[in-house]
This record gives C-alpha cells, sequence and structure tokens, in this order.
C-alpha cells in the first residue's frame, strides 16, 4: 500500500481505480519564419477562435457550476484580450522572426512566472489561468479546431493530474468522476473553487509520489483528511468503506432535518443561517435549509473581476441573491478588500501588517465613490428581497456617523434620479475588532444588529496573525478572552433591544454552540453544509 497526504479541498471518500487525465502531447518547437505580419495574423486568428470557445465553455458551466463560477471563462476571455498578453506574443514574432506557437508558449511561461511570485495566494491561482488560455490557443494553431485537449477514462474514477484546468475540469463528464487528486494546485486556483462547486471529494498538493505510474491501480481518497491510499490493504479498505457508509448515513439522517425547527430541548430558540461568496451557493444555501444568509461576501465580486464592478453589476448579483432567497434573511457584507484578500486594480501598497492595515470599511471611507456604488446597488436591491447590509472593521463611532452620511447622500440621489431603492434597510456592523467589543453598547443604539467576525476577533484579541503557520500551535479560539468578548458584546447588543449573530468559523464548533446558546446569541452562521449538522447540536441542547 502506497500512502500519499496532500492538501484537502472537499471532503467525502471515494473509492475506484485511478485513472490519468490524458492530454493531447505537444512539443512546441521554435521555427524561423520569414513574414512576421502573417504570422501575427495566424496568432490573430487562432485568439478570435479561442475566444469563441470560451464563450461556448461559459455556457455550459453556467449549468454545472452556476453563474459566480462560470466567470472564470470570462476572465479567460478577458485575459485573451489583454494588450500586455498580446503585444508580449506579436513582439516575440515580430523582433525574434519565430512562429506564433513558440511566442505564445514563451509569454504563457512569462507570464505564469510573474502571476506565481506575487505574494497573493489569489494571483498565484492565475498562474494557472494565463497557462490554459495559452495552452487553448496552442491547441488551435497546431490544428486542433474543437477543444480537444484531454480525455478522462470511460468508466468512474478518480481522475487524477498533475494539476487540472478549470476548463478541463468543467468539460469532464461528471458522472463518471469519483474525486479529484492532483499533484499540484492551489486551495484558491478557480479548479479547487469549481471542484467544490461540483461537491466532488478533492486533495491537492500530493506531489510527485502521484506519477501516471500509478494509473489503473485501485485507491481511496479520504477528501477528509487529504489521504489518498494506493493499493490499500485489507484492513484500510475496511475502514474507508466504513468511513464512506457513516458519511452517507449521517447525511441521510441530516436530510430527516430538513423543516424541523433549530430549537433546544428547552424550547430557546436560534435562527441558523449560511455564509456564501457568490450567487451560485444560493442554491446550496435552499438544499441545506438554512433559514438565511448571514453573510454574503461581497469582497468576491471585486476579486473576480479585472476592474471596479459597475452599480449595475452589483445590482444585478444582490437583485438575484435577494429574489432567490424569496424573502428570507439576506445579510450582505460590504466589500472586506484587503489584507489577504487583494484585488490588483484597487493599487493598493504592500503594507507591513496588511491585517492592521488599509482595508474593508477603511477603504470604503476614503474611496468615497467606489463605496457610494456599492451602497446604491445594495439600496436598489433591497426593493426585490430582505436584505440588510453589514460592515466590516469598525472601530469607532465616527466611522458609523461617516457611514450613515454617506448613506443619506446616496438615498437623496436615487431619490433625484427617480430609481426605486427601499429607504427602511437594517444596518449592522462586524464585531471583529476589540475596540468593537468596548464600544458595543454605543454601537447598538446606532445599528440594528451585531455580527461575530470570530477569525478576525481571535487574531486582534491574541495579537496573533491568523496566516502564519508557525503560530498554529499559539491560535487558541476557544480563549477565555475571545469568548468574554463575545458575552460582552451580547450582553450590550440585547440590553438595546438588538440582536447579534456569529459568522466565523466559531459559528459552526459544535464544542461551543451550548456555550453561545447560554450567551443569547440569536443567529449562528455557517458555511451551508454545516446548516444541518448545526440544526442536529441545537436540538441536542439542553
Amino acid at each position: 500500500m502506497i500512502t500519499i497526504t496532500g492538501k484537502s479541498v472537499f471532503g467525502g471518500v471515494a473509492i475506484g481505480k485511478l485513472s490519468f487525465y490524458k492530454r493531447n502531447r505537444r512539443v512546441t518547437k521554435r521555427i524561423h519564419i520569414d513574414d512576421a505580419k502573417a504570422e501575427c495574423i495566424r496568432f490573430q486568428g487562432a485568439k478570435t477562435v479561442a475566444v469563441e470557445q470560451l464563450k461556448k465553455l461559459y455556457e455550459k458551466a453556467l449549468g454545472n457550476v452556476g453563474e459566480a463560477n462560470a466567470m472564470i471563462f470570462e476572465v479567460h476571455q478577458m485575459m485573451l484580450e489583454d494588450l500586455d498578453y498580446i503585444e508580449s506574443v506579436e513582439n516575440i514574432i515580430r523582433t525574434q522572426n519565430v512562429n506564433a506557437e513558440f511566442a505564445v508558449a514563451t509569454t504563457a511561461d512569462n507570464f505564469a512566472e510573474m502571476f506565481s511570485a506575487m505574494d497573493d495566494a489569489h494571483m498565484q491561482g492565475r498562474a494557472a489561468d494565463v497557462q490554459d488560455v495559452s495552452e487553448r490557443v496552442l491547441n488551435i494553431l497546431c490544428g486542433g479546431g474543437a477543444d480537444e485537449r484531454g480525455r478522462q477514462s470511460g468508466k468512474p474514477s478518480i481522475i487524477a493530474a498533475d494539476d487540472l484546468a478549470p476548463s478541463e475540469t468543467v468539460q469532464l463528464d461528471k458522472s463518471k468522476i469519483l474525486g479529484f487528486a492532483t499533484m499540484y494546485g492551489s486551495a484558491n486556483s478557480h479548479t479547487a473553487i469549481l471542484a467544490r462547486s461540483m461537491n466532488i471529494p478533492s486533495i491537492i498538493q500530493l506531489g510527485e509520489k502521484l506519477s501516471d505510474k500509478l494509473d489503473g491501480k485501485m485507491a481511496v481518497m479520504d477528501g477528509f483528511t487529504g489521504t489518498l491510499y494506493v493499493d490499500p490493504d485489507e484492513k484500510t479498505l475496511a475502514l474507508m468503506q466504513e468511513k464512506r457508509v457513516k458519511d452517507l448515513k449521517e447525511r441521510a439522517l441530516l436530510e430527516q432535518l430538513k423543516g424541523k425547527e433549530n430549537v433546544t430541548k428547552s424550547g430557546q430558540k436560534v435562527n441558523i443561517y449560511a455564509n456564501i461568496g457568490n450567487v451560485s451557493e444560493v442554491g446550496a444555501v435552499l438544499k441545506n435549509d438554512a433559514g438565511g444568509i448571514g453573510l454574503f461576501r461581497s469582497e468576491f465580486l471585486y476579486m473576480e473581476n479585472d476592474t471596479f464592478p459597475s452599480e449595475e453589476q452589483q445590482f444585478e448579483v444582490y437583485r438575484k441573491v435577494a429574489e432567490n432567497m424569496a424573502g428570507r434573511k439576506v445579510i450582505i457584507r460590504t466589500m472586506d478588500i484587503g489584507a489577504d484578500k487583494q484585488a490588483d486594480y484597487f493599487g493598493l501598497d504592500k503594507e507591513e501588517n496588511p491585517a492592521l492595515g488599509y482595508r474593508a470599511i477603511r477603504i470604503c471611507l476614503t474611496k468615497t465613490d467606489i463605496f457610494k456604488t456599492q451602497l446604491r446597488a445594495l439600496y436598489r436591491a433591497a426593493v426585490f428581497g430582505n436584505i440588510s447590509i453589514m460592515f466590516p472593521m469598525i472601530i469607532s463611532m465616527k466611522e458609523i456617523a461617516k457611514i450613515k452620511e454617506m448613506i443619506a447622500e446616496v438615498i437623496s440621489e436615487l431619490q433625484e434620479d427617480g430609481i426605486p431603492f427601499r429607504k427602511d434597510v437594517e444596518l449592522g456592523v462586524m464585531i471583529e475588532t476589540p475596540a468593537s467589543v468596548m464600544i458595543s453598547r454605543e454601537l447598538a443604539r446606532e445599528v440594528d444588529f451585531f455580527s461575530v467576525g470570530t477569525n478576525d476577533l481571535t487574531q486582534y484579541t491574541l495579537a496573533i496573525d491568523r496566516q502564519n503557520p508557525k503560530l498554529d500551535s499559539f491560535y487558541d479560539p476557544h480563549h477565555p478572552a475571545i469568548l468574554a468578548m463575545i458575552r460582552m458584546a451580547a450582553e450590550n447588543a440585547h440590553a438595546k433591544g438588538r440582536r447579534i449573530g456569529i459568522c466565523g468559523e466559531l459559528g459552526a464548533d459544535l464544542e461551543l454552540t451550548e456555550t453561545f446558546l447560554k450567551m443569547g446569541v440569536d443567529e449562528l452562521s455557517v458555511s451551508p453544509a454545516m446548516v444541518l449538522p448545526l440544526r442536529k447540536k441545537v436540538r441536542e441542547c439542553e
């Protein structure tokens, strides 16, 4: 038996044969050409065909993984239309008198190296994207008019590969996929996002132990621990089969909780909502019977764009979420850009301590045109459902006053423009800094609700960078100080008749559920997959 450990992307147990994704390999040769102009025309023609292919892929992805994830292929189209990319290819052709294939391959390598060297994990994920779109152009230049870049086994199997490009992932026959196992890859890559959206057990970063010599071998994949067992012994196979059966049984039992109340044995009720980052996840919210959306991370709309999303683009996204939730609560957090969530076009400076730096509401209150565009879209979309707005990283009453001043301006402008909007939108703040806890009684006078972001609250209270793996042994989200902070915020919220929820990772920590209920927490917002397990835990509490 061979045991290989990687990084889990999506949980679950898969048992079956390994099938290495077979690519149509080609060697890109450097060939001297005499007519650079004709070669540039060849490249432009191939690029046009590639864009058309990507449009078709977008349409296919809409049905498979939803609109937000299908936008990957719109991003790929924009990459092909990027002037820097085009100029690089054509400059190599003209200055070196080489064939278009060589120029495209060289540009792809250069751009991928540039993205990989960036500090931001999101941008590092773009290295695979630029290689993907370039490979598409190369395929066309080499005579592949259709998107014939690889093939999978005809039988259900665990798909293995060095890595998988987003377009390859989408085009695979989902009914024949038991799981994904890759040698490399990033948890922030578009491919990993797609795998999660498709609810398929997935492990990345298994390394070179996962070689094509293992093709066809029996394997067991534990997506919960990120472990792949090749040629498992009888004991391991039996244990994994038992784990798989247990997982399926637990899912079946949880299904029976749909439609049931979130109420303890003593009659205490709590709202259980879901956290999402894009429109495509609304289906998972409804499927798992969440009472609403407790956190819509609007920053992902900015991170998926190559420029600031327009008011209309944002309005359509927020409206669609509100309509799909059909009157259920939808709490949308204004953009929390900065720190570990970057978008290059914001032009943010590199900071010594980004978690303590220019981020979230601090950007909104200084780049007011960006903030007002988002507020306009939110107030307009609120006409179509039960939308509330929540502001991150609050540390002072002055910030609340400034926010309300800007909201008044937005309302006045919408009235003057004759654009329909809803005026009585509930406003809330994230309790994620010690400062917000200490002034929570004053904050409760000015807003309608609190939502505790336990990830940042833990980071700031314990003075520990949660992105630093060296500090994992010191990072204690159960620290008495954290629980005392949450209790204080809850008491101050209730003293002013306001409700308080928890939307950070601790909301899904079943060891703390009873503690939170005793504090009087009104709402717990978790990932869609945790809604039913949390409901089960609540119903077991006294």
